[in-house]
């Protein structure tokens, strides 16, 4: 009986997976969210509000809770740092919601999960901080301006100097600032499978609020709606969520009709619609990624949308395949990496990545590109692309491939809409930064494959 949820105790049980057990925020929310559906739409949003948020600005809760409790967050029992975090999350980010309330729940949520003897504990750090919320004080931006982005942004401090040394304070400061505003949601029609018309039709009728997007042919903003699920487009295959950095790799791409492309670590299947709406019911598109549990997401998507021109496998990029040698038009390499261009959607990752997890990524990365290069025809088109803003894992790649690999850099200006324009798309390569054009941070390269005479 949805009568009897708590949303704050399901928030509470999201935040625990997520900033304990080190789960993806996403999945855990979609996990929960799937198993509430009857309950109605403004408790299913005021739940996602309290985990996103608290998840989002964790550094900068746990730096209020130290200043009123003697007991420090780190030392507390998981339960209660958490209920702290998310009561201290709505006190200062949900006017709406009063303050008695956020005590109260407070106070009932660490009893019932086993921790009355705390009752006392939790209900006076609160209520000291309700009554004193100006002995917070920040850092001085001046004097540490590393500390007092970390705090006040919710950022682990080696992202800032990262981003600092690489691009300078401004841009790490416009970057963050980005990510934390609210995204978009963005869709691409599927233009092999629905008239703009037809679409449109089907927005109204499910009272979508849609905005098209005029850089990119088939690009929406879309609001309105409970879940993506119910929405009638979706469900049909007329759309596929997707950033609109992310639709850039098929413009890139630009594949050709009955041409052979593979993308190869391709979950959970956007760029695979996206190339497979391309070539229009022609040619082929080689799916894959490493595991069955990925790939059954891209089988789920390629269904709904009703493309016949993709297969897809389960498949480990670091190991080759030689069947595939030197037989695919255009590879699609979208690799693994620190995902720091997508924080603003997935707000976990900034707290689970490390430096040593960008250097082992971009190793992994220039294993995958040594496999899956050797797939390209001669002439062929190389797309490797992240979804992150780090030099270690997209410019040093770039330089690498071009090193190591028998391809050249491949111009695209043509390809990219004058908004959009970087000059170094005339040197085969972009870096989106977080928050620019409404985009994710992305990185974008193009690669062409010599000829075997060369």
């Amino acid at each position: 009986m949805t009568d009897n949820i708590n949303p704050r105790a399901v928030a509470l049980d999201i935040v625990i997976e997520v900033m304990e057990k080190q789960k993806l925020s996403h999945v855990v929310i979609k996990d929960k969210l799937d198993k509430l559906m009857s309950l109605d739409r403004q408790k299913r949003g005021f739940i996602v509000r309290i985990a996103q948020g608290t998840i989002e600005k964790c550094i900068e809760l746990d730096y209020i809770i130290d200043t009123f409790s003697k007991v420090k967050v780190k030392k507390m029992k998981p339960v209660i740092r958490n209920i702290m975090r998310i009561s201290v999350y709505q006190a200062k980010y949900m006017d709406s919601v009063p303050q008695s309330a956020i005590c109260n729940e407070a106070v009932k949520l660490a009893a019932k999960r086993g921790f009355s003897s705390l009752k006392g504990f939790v209900n006076a750090v609160l209520r000291s901080y309700f009554r004193e919320p100006s002995k917070v004080v920040y850092p001085d931006k001046n004097k540490d301006f590393v500390r007092y982005m970390s705090i006040v942004y919710s950022v682990p401090e080696w992202i800032i100097n990262m981003w600092s040394e690489e691009y300078g304070r401004e841009k790490t400061e416009s970057m963050i600032i980005a990510s934390q505003k609210e995204s978009s949601v963005t869709v691409r029609m599927n233009s092999s499978k629905v008239t703009e018309e037809q679409l449109f039709s089907e927005f109204e009728e499910d009272g979508i609020i849609y905005e098209r997007i005029e850089e990119v042919n088939g690009a929406f903003c879309i609001s309105g709606y409970d879940t993506v699920d119910k929405i009638s487009a979706f469900r049909k295959g007329y759309i596929q969520v997707q950033d609109v950095s992310s639709m850039l790799v098929g413009i890139v791409a630009d594949p050709h009709k009955n041409n052979v492309c593979i993308d190869v670590c391709a979950a959970p299947g956007g760029k695979t619609i996206h190339i497979a709406d391309m070539l229009n019911g022609t040619g082929s598109v080689i799916a894959r990624d490493i595991s069955e549990g990925k790939v059954n997401r891209i089988r789920e998507n390629i269904e709904r949308c009703g493309f016949n021109n993709v297969e897809c496998q389960v498949w480990d990029a670091t190991v080759t395949d030689k069947s595939l040698y030197e037989g695919a038009d255009i590879v699609i390499a979208d690799l693994p990496c620190s995902g720091l261009g997508v924080i603003g959607r997935k707000n976990d990752i900034k707290y689970k990545t490390t430096m040593q997890d960008i250097e082992n990524l971009a190793k992994i990365q220039r294993d995958i590109l040594n496999v899956v290069s050797s797939y390209v025809k001669p002439g062929g088109t190389l797309i490797f692309s992240t979804c992150t803003v780090n030099t270690i894992e997209n410019n040093e790649n770039v330089k690498w491939i071009l090193e190591n690999l028998p391809f050249d850099a491949e111009s695209f200006e043509k390809f990219i809409p004058e908004k959009m324009y970087h000059e170094t798309a005339k040197k085969g390569y972009i870096q989106y930064f977080n928050g620019e054009n409404d985009m994710d941070g992305f990185f974008i390269s193009r690669f062409k494959k010599r000829m075997t005479d060369e």
